[in-house]
C-alpha cells in the first residue's frame, strides 16, 4: 500500500507547521491572558492561533481528510468511528511550560489511519526543532536546518550504564515513583510536553512511563515519530501498541514508550499497577 504522506506533501505540512510556530513564538515572547478551560487546563492565545492555521493548513494540503484538534468542538465519536484515515492535532502541547516560558512545548500534528498514528511532526518553535517520523519510512530530527536520521537505541545491559527514564515536569505520579522504585541503576530526565517521547525516539532516553492522564492528541504525533524510529509506544497495563479513536473518550489509558519490550521494565511496570486491596 502506498504511502499517503509523499515527499511533497511532508514539506508542504512541515513548512505550515513551522509557520504556525512562529505565531506562537510572537505570543510566547509578549504579555498574554490566560484563560482556564472546564477541565482546569489553561488556554492562551497562541493555543488558538495554533489551531486556526494548523487546521487551514490541512484543509488545503488534503482538504477530503478530516482534523480533529484539542481545540475544536467536540466531534461525537458516532462521528469519529468512520474515519478510516483523519489528522489529529494539538496545536500547543505543554501549555503550562509555555507559560513557564522554559520553551519545553510543541506543536503535535499526527495522521491517524484505522486507528494507528503513521505519520506524525512534532515541532518545538523555541527550540527550532522538528521531529518527524513516518511508519516504514524512518524518523528525522531537524535541528536549526540541520537534519539527520533518529533511531531508538538497545536498553543497556546490567552494570554498562545507568537506564534514562523520562518522566515529565509538570504532571507525576505515584505510579510513576512506584515503577522507578523497581528499575535497575537509572537516571531521571524531566521534561515537558511530547519531548518526552522524542526523547526515546532519539535515544537520548531509554524509557518514558506515562502513569497519568493524557489524550489521543498529546501522544499521537510523537507515537508516530517513536516507532518509525524503530521503538514502541504501549499501553501499560496489556502492553499492545497504543491506539486512536477506539472509544467515545479521548483520553489514553497508562502507557510506557521504550526501544523494546524488556523482562526487568515490564515485571517493574506489573507490580507498580497492582492496587493493594
Amino acid at each position: 500500500m502506498p504511502h499517503f504522506v509523499t515527499d511533497n506533501m511532508r514539506d508542504r505540512l512541515l513548512a505550515g507547521v513551522e509557520a504556525a510556530g512562529r505565531e506562537v513564538l510572537t505570543v510566547y515572547n509578549r504579555t498574554y491572558e490566560v484563560e482556564t478551560k472546564d477541565d482546569d487546563s489553561p488556554l492562551t492565545e497562541a493555543d488558538m492561533a495554533a489551531h486556526h492555521a494548523l487546521v487551514a493548513l490541512l484543509e488545503t494540503v488534503t482538504p477530503e481528510v478530516p482534523v480533529l484538534s484539542e481545540e475544536s468542538g467536540e466531534i461525537p465519536f458516532e462521528t469519529r468511528r468512520s474515519w478510516e484515515r483523519y489528522w489529529l492535532i494539538d496545536p500547543l502541547d505543554g501549555t503550562k511550560e509555555f507559560i513557564k516560558k522554559n520553551g519545553e512545548f510543541t506543536l503535535n500534528v499526527a495522521l491517524v489511519e484505522n486507528g494507528d498514528p503513521v505519520f506524525g511532526i512534532v515541532h518545538a518553535p523555541v527550540l527550532d526543532t522538528s521531529w518527524i517520523g513516518q511508519v516504514g519510512q524512518g524518523a528525522t530530527k531537524i535541528e536549526k536546518g540541520t537534519t539527520r536520521e533518529i533511531q531508538v537505541r538497545a536498553l543497556p545491559e546490567a552494570g554498562a550504564e545507568p537506564w534514562k527514564v523520562v518522566g515529565s515536569r509538570s504532571h507525576g505520579s505515584d505510579e510513576f515513583e512506584a515503577f522507578c522504585a523497581r528499575l535497575p541503576e537509572h537516571e531521571r530526565v524531566s521534561m515537558g510536553s511530547s519531548l518526552k517521547l522524542c526523547l526515546v525516539a532519539e535515544a537520548e532516553a531509554d524509557l518514558y512511563p506515562r502513569l497519568a492522564p493524557t489524550c489521543e492528541w498529546d501522544t499521537a504525533a510523537a507515537q508516530a515519530v517513536v516507532i518509525a524510529a524503530g521503538g514502541q509506544v504501549l499501553n501499560a497495563e496489556t502492553l499492545e501498541p497504543l491506539r486512536c479513536n477506539q472509544q467515545d473518550s479521548v483520553l489514553n489509558p497508562h502507557f510506557i514508550v521504550c526501544g523494546q519490550r524488556d523482562e526487568r521494565w515490564t515485571t517493574a511496570l506489573r507490580a507498580s499497577l497492582q492496587k493493594e486491596d
